[in-house]
């Protein structure tokens, strides 16, 4: 049997220049991977990156424009006829830990061509141990388990080209958070699905997103605008309500959860984009893969 051709893989990286010993230790770790052809592109969101190795291309943002249309810059900048199979993003303090971690994920996805996606699994570099969020499915408590998933943990995931370019990338305009539950309810629209494959593990440190300023706000807010853009109407109200119960539950401070409202209230008057809600073909699809489209 022939072996499969090496797939050309195009990875998009963003920074800030704030991670001066993350930064490069994650480029190392990407340019030393082996089996595949790599297309890399460090896009500078609002700064001009520092650190661009040799045979890298560049792209510097004038101003922050959030993180998914960043990614939508660095992948528009490798687009194009000599374009990879795939595009690679990739989170400047992440590590692949081995120099086949990519080549693997490749293999993986040929083996799945249902799959417009896969996802690694995520872990610490220092304990080994995997958020519940980094597992994209409800029930997270087996890390391990491999299967079809309906969102992503988007700092590192492999997305089929063709594939993204069909479902028009991320939300540019959610700046950060939920932004992958878009792209993957806009792929499954398409037919397509996801899987986790959490034999490849790939190394990111364990913070806490509400670390970012804007947090409770954003997180607010891109919830309407994801319910608007992406659902039938009549399931809108059971998302929004779910959720604001939900965060209630979570959210302990009074001055975050004002903060929470806000961002709800905000996303409520508008703003969200594109209004392309799924089938109600797709809404079954996406709960008989275990995640109905209201939590």
């Amino acid at each position: 049997m022939m072996p499969s051709p090496k797939a050309t893989v195009d990875v998009v990286v963003l920074t800030m220049n704030d991670r001066p010993d993350a930064f490069p230790r994650a480029m190392d770790s990407l340019l030393d991977q082996q089996d595949v052809d790599l297309r890399v592109v460090i896009v500078g969101n609002g700064v001009e990156p520092d650190h661009v190795p040799l045979g890298v291309r560049a792209v510097t943002l004038p101003v922050n424009v959030g993180i998914p249309q960043g990614r939508n810059t660095g992948a528009d900048a490798l687009a194009g006829q000599d374009a990879g199979e795939f595009v690679f993003f990739f989170d400047n303090d992440a590590v692949l830990p081995e120099r086949d971690t990519l080549a693997r994920l490749v293999a993986e996805a040929r083996r799945r061509p249902e799959a417009a996606y896969i996802q690694p699994r995520i872990a610490d570099p220092d304990t080994g141990v995997t958020l519940r969020r980094w597992v994209p499915r409800l029930r997270a408590g087996d890390a391990g388990r491999p299967g079809t998933i309906t969102v992503m943990a988007e700092g590192v995931v492999l997305v089929r080209r063709a594939d993204y370019e069909r479902a028009g990338g991320w939300p540019g305009h959610f700046f950060l958070f939920h932004e992958g539950i878009d792209l993957s309810w806009r792929l499954w629209d398409l037919g397509r699905t996801g899987w986790y494959a959490p034999g490849i593990v790939i190394h990111h440190p364990a913070t806490d997103p509400a670390r970012h300023a804007g947090f409770y706000r954003l997180v607010a807010r891109n919830r309407v605008w994801l319910a608007y853009r992406r659902l039938p109407a009549p399931l809108i109200p059971f998302y929004l309500v779910a959720w604001a119960l939900l965060s209630v539950v979570r959210i302990r401070s009074r001055a975050n959860l004002s903060v929470w409202f806000a961002g709800l209230w905000e996303g409520l008057k508008g703003g969200h984009g594109q209004r392309r809600p799924m089938s109600w073909s797709t809404v079954a699809r996406l709960t008989r893969a275990g995640r109905p489209p209201i939590v």
